[in-house]
């Protein structure tokens, strides 16, 4: 099958082209970036059958307006952004045919903040150091590495012609993730944790944090507690991962996110575990975060049992033509 062309009608807040990111290269500077939501990234593309790696579009907050100039199937995820075919509500988590000229629109965000438009074929757009993610600030990958704009014009891959059995797939409703205005995220005590006071992460655990107006991509400031040094929090610069708080010398913990720096010379006294990563992809300024405490093991084991679940209900495709 052809190759579908999706024109670009109206953009958006802040549409990219993301996959699960661009690793192996934080050791030159390049930043990771990827889908801040990579389960519900990784759903709409195993929904159409993709690869978990093939390119999607990651939406945010009040969704773009495409026309697809062939037919399609595309499956959408995360949050609820009111998505509509031609004017109808369409269904979430679920693999559909669309129409040759049908428009997909969105309207006001229900739950959550970040959507995953996923095409069968995954979406064209040049490799760069082995990912297509787009990372606004270096403009790098993506469509010229930038967010969509009006008149912009995509592209997918080959579709297989098998891929219509999938129509009407979904994921089981047991696997859903429910979205609100808060989380509460679990985490394991982080490589400099030694440097702050005895009771600091017991702050951390017993209150509540605010996302700042000052959050993206690239982190989520907290409003909440402070944490209290016991002696210098300046170090040199180390790696960073996904989910790392790091505090500055303000004591207002700072939540790395997908498009995060590199290296970071800030402690980092606990990190978010990967389990809980896409529940706080989906927070957005004035959400609340809470914080509780396990162990590497019980996150490893969560981890374990999520990608199963995951598994048994939408099994992995072996290879895609854009992956």
């Amino acid at each position: 099958m052809e190759p579908v062309g999706i024109r670009v009608v109206k953009s958006g807040w802040f549409t990219t082209v993301q996959d699960l990111g661009r690793y192996g290269y934080q050791e030159y500077g390049v930043t990771v970036a990827g889908a801040m939501d990579c389960f519900a990234a990784t759903v709409a593309n195993r929904l159409v059958g993709n690869s978990d790696g093939a390119a999607v579009l990651e939406l945010t907050l009040k969704g773009p307006e495409l026309q697809f100039e062939r037919d399609a199937i595309i499956a959408i995820t995360g949050a609820d952004l009111s998505p509509t075919i031609d004017g109808m509500g369409i269904p979430l988590w679920e693999c559909m045919e669309l129409r040759r000229d049908s428009r997909l629109s969105f309207g006001r965000p229900h739950a959550g903040s970040r959507a995953y438009l996923a095409i069968a074929g995954g979406i064209d757009v040049p490799l760069v150091l082995g990912s297509r993610s787009t990372h606004c600030s270096s403009e790098t990958g993506g469509l010229q590495g930038r967010p969509l704009k009006q008149g912009d014009m995509l592209r997918s891959g080959r579709l297989s012609r098998s891929i219509c059995r999938l129509i009407g797939k979904r994921l089981p409703a047991q696997l859903l993730p429910r979205y609100s205005r808060s989380a509460t995220l679990r985490i394991v005590p982080g490589p400099q944790r030694e440097v702050f006071s005895v009771g600091s992460l017991v702050t951390l655990t017993d209150s509540s944090y605010q996302v700042a107006p000052q959050s993206d991509r690239m982190g989520y400031r907290l409003i909440g507690p402070r944490m209290t040094f016991t002696r210098s929090a300046h170090f040199i610069s180390d790696c960073t991962v996904i989910g790392a708080l790091q505090i500055p010398p303000d004591g207002q913990p700072i939540l790395l996110m997908a498009d995060r720096q590199t290296t970071g010379g800030y402690p980092k006294i606990a990190v978010v575990i990967s389990a809980d990563l896409p529940l706080a992809a989906q927070l957005v300024p004035g959400h609340a975060i809470s914080f509780v405490q396990c162990t590497i093991a019980e996150a490893q084991a969560e981890l374990r049992h999520r990608r199963l679940l995951l598994d048994m209900a939408l099994p992995p495709q072996q290879r895609s033509l854009l992956s």
